[in-house]
């Protein structure tokens, strides 16, 4: 009976203690242990059978395998963090792996199963044939993804498990026995995977060879080198380090594209990972920090989701500014954002006159972004090497956007100032440039000449500074909310950078720069509840809401719920406040910690 309990991971001990320090996508740097006083942090790494004992906050967790058929995993904690007390080394768990077939089997059941703990064993045949882990109760702390390193050999099903494990178990940390190292960890980390071994930090100090942030090498002799474990285990430590900080400073993509470029390999698996994370609702960030800048440094970056999301928005879902479709003016991006603020910028604005025609810049990797949107993120926070050269991703790219955006409005005139050649079957786009570069004298008199010309042939008219405000900021609702009708009768008041949307003399909106969004108060919390202008979050009936909201309080989400979003807080059927998210709509309401921050209460 004891190996028959042990086997099927009956004997559990207290839960594991952890919340999310930093997250980013699927990546994340979870602190363990008591959330108030956390002991070590993610990722980290995971002792077998054989390894030195090194420090604990490097290496927080051990794990055995007994040599049976089928193997027991047990895995157990070197620190306290077992809730609620942290006394001692906790927890620990044992559990039958079961029997493992090749993942090119994937069509064959394995028969015996794994088991079921707070350390949970799945392999590429267990995701396909254990109708178990559809559970809605299991909600491990552990899950082992036991066929890792056979699951990277095949094409596709090593992204595509981890992902699908991610989104199943968004609360659990995820470990890929033998498969990670200095060399991928970055990668691996972008994808979701907590922690890590030496395994293979061990087959290259056998091999008297160093496995680093940069992949394996041969050792330089005349440097005295040596592959001996403290060495390997130092090239961990930078790897971690660099990891975590980047997590801190939200450069995790970054650091992901540049690690990628060591392996054919990696560059496969983040190009697959990226088509896989295109699809996911609530993935990205709606709101990012004034001081964040997406990189875009790299040819890898067009196949990010972040690109292909903002693309989707602009062909599918935005519109111009009423009344402003009449005139389009293509500009070149600028270096600086929000562009208006760039020299090159301020010529073009001076040189154009008027505030009567659409401006959209031409710009990579977004395609185009329009004036109306240059605040919001990503158009005004990201950061791409300006070389005058285009790839054939970004052309076509380009060319899509262009043609949606001229078929879905009322354009009578096109004027071209970007430099990239636009064609148009119904339409005559007018090249201004000619050539020349876009700030010369030359082209800037073009420029003028045609805006002028189309503005008194169209008899178009100017704005008013207030309405063109108003204008850029019911673009931004569109595309930060599910409505701008809550914008339209209001009116702009203050200084800039810090406008106030006011209704008579409420205050239903301050435009915040330090989030690209709006600070909504407490007034404008009926009107939005009445447009469903936000995702929703219900709580369960009878527990009081009192301070932030963590996943025992949640009853019911929206599933379009991105990290940063607004949120309408009810309760039974009744709003009753507002708040905002922290955690992505994939992570709710099962991960540890705060979901989303009070933001204001009714």
């Amino acid at each position: 009976m004891l190996e028959e309990a042990m086997a099927f991971g009956l004997f559990m001990e207290a839960g594991l203690g952890r919340t999310v320090a930093a997250r980013y996508r699927f990546a994340r740097q979870w602190a363990l242990g008591d959330r108030k006083n956390p002991v070590a942090s993610t990722p980290a790494l995971v002792l077998l059978d054989g390894d030195d004992d090194i420090d604990v906050q490097l290496a927080p967790f051990r794990s055995t395998t007994n040599q049976q058929i089928p193997a027991t995993l047990t895995f157990e904690s070197r620190l306290p963090l077992s809730p609620p007390n942290f006394l001692k080394p906790s927890p620990k768990w044992s559990v039958s792996i079961g029997h493992v077939l090749p993942p090119s089997l994937d069509e064959a059941d394995a028969g015996e199963p794994a088991g079921t703990a707070q350390v949970l064993p799945v392999s590429w045949q267990r995701l396909n044939h254990d109708a178990s882990l559809t559970d809605t109760s299991l909600n491990p702390d552990v899950v082992v993804l036991v066929d890792a390193v056979q699951l990277a050999a095949q094409p596709g099903k090593l992204v595509e498990a981890i992902t699908i494990l991610k989104r199943r178990f968004p609360g659990a940390l995820l470990w890929t026995p033998g498969l990670g190292g200095p060399d991928n960890l970055a990668v691996l980390t972008w994808f979701g995977v907590d922690l890590f071994d030496l395994a293979r930090s061990r087959q290259a100090s056998a091999a008297g060879a160093l496995l680093t942030e940069q992949g394996p090498r041969h050792l330089v002799e005349s440097l005295g080198e040596t592959a001996d474990m403290d060495v390997q285990i130092s090239h961990w430590k930078t790897a971690i380090a660099s990891v975590r900080g980047a997590l801190a400073s939200d450069q995790m993509r970054s650091l992901a594209d540049r690690q990628s470029l060591t392996s054919p390999r990696l560059v496969e698996h983040l190009r697959r990972h990226d088509i896989l994370c295109q699809d996911i609702p609530g993935l990205l960030s709606s709101h990012v920090a004034a001081d964040f800048t997406f990189p875009c440094h790299s040819v890898s970056i067009q196949s990010d989701p972040l690109i292909t999301d903002w693309e989707s928005f602009v062909t599918k879902e935005y519109k111009a500014p009423t009344g402003l479709d009449n005139i389009l003016i293509l500009l070149p991006c600028s270096a600086r954002k929000p562009y208006r603020l760039s020299k090159s910028h301020g010529r073009f604005i001076r040189a154009i006159g008027t505030s009567a025609c659409h401006e959209v810049m031409v710009t990579s990797p977004l395609g185009l972004v329009p004036r109306d949107l240059e605040e919001a993120w990503p158009a005004g926070h990201y950061d791409v090497p300006v070389t005058g050269d285009w790839t054939g991703d970004e052309l076509s790219r380009i060319q899509r956007m262009f043609k949606s955006l001229v078929d879905r409005h009322k354009y009578q005139r096109i004027i071209n100032h970007s430099g990239i050649e636009f064609s148009h079957e119904s339409l005559e786009v007018t090249d201004t440039r000619l050539g020349d570069s876009a700030g010369s004298h030359e082209a800037l008199e073009r420029l003028t000449e045609a805006v002028k010309t189309a503005v008194d042939e169209l008899s178009a008219r100017g704005r008013k500074t207030e309405k063109i405000l108003l204008d850029n900021f019911a673009s931004i609702a569109r595309k930060q909310m599910k409505s701008d009708a809550w914008v339209k009768d209001l009116k702009v008041r203050g200084k800039p950078p810090r406008y106030r949307l006011e209704s008579g003399q409420t205050q239903m909106a301050l435009w915040s720069i330090e989030r690209s969004g709006f600070s909504l108060p407490k007034a404008v919390i009926p009107t939005l509840a009445e447009l469903e202008a936000l995702p929703k979050v219900h709580l369960k009936e009878g527990l009081p809401w009192k301070g932030d909201i963590f996943g025992s309080l949640v009853e019911s989400f929206d599933e379009s719920i991105r990290a940063g979003s607004d949120l309408l807080v009810f309760q039974a059927g009744v709003v009753i406040g507002l708040a905002r998210a922290h955690a992505p709509a994939w992570e709710w309401p099962a991960t540890p910690g705060r979901l989303a921050k009070s933001h204001q209460r009714l």
